[in-house]
């Protein structure tokens, strides 16, 4: 008998779970700009009607950029891109009236680009002078 009850419970407590209502959705970056020349995911949550939230993907969200190539939730952005940023706007496919969309910037100097090559750095380490090591006096 007690495994009636729990399995209605389980049956009822599923029916429970996918009857949560997406209230709004929300941009969460990893972020404060998107880097040229680099795959930048945009991370998307969900705000349930139960307070919790639920991240997102492109199975679940329709995406449109203003510029840049779009593939899942990931934006690639050419290294000739010369706009100072990128609109991204996305909804539901279930229900397209919850949108939400957001500017982001685009970084404007990328320090890796004059960052030394692990064999030009390792190169540089051997070719430093030779320093003499001190005696030591006894």
């Amino acid at each position: 008998m007690k495994q009636v009850y729990f399995l209605i419970l389980f049956i009822f407590s599923v029916g429970l779970v996918r009857a949560q209502k997406i209230d709004s959705l929300f941009f969460n970056l990893y972020t404060d700009s998107l880097k040229k020349g680099s795959w930048n995911y945009i991370n998307v949550d969900a705000k349930l009607s139960n307070g919790s939230y639920m991240p997102l993907t492109s199975e679940q969200l329709n995406f449109k950029v203003s510029n840049g190539k779009l593939q899942g939730n990931s934006v690639w952005i050419d290294w000739e891109f010369t706009d100072d940023s990128v609109v991204v706007e996305v909804s539901l496919k279930k229900d397209v009236s919850v949108r939400k969309s957001i500017t982001i910037w685009i970084k404007k100097k990328d320090e890796q680009l004059n960052a030394p090559l692990n064999d030009s750095l390792l190169q540089q380490i051997n070719d430093r002078p030779k320093t003499p090591k001190k005696k030591r006096k006894n």
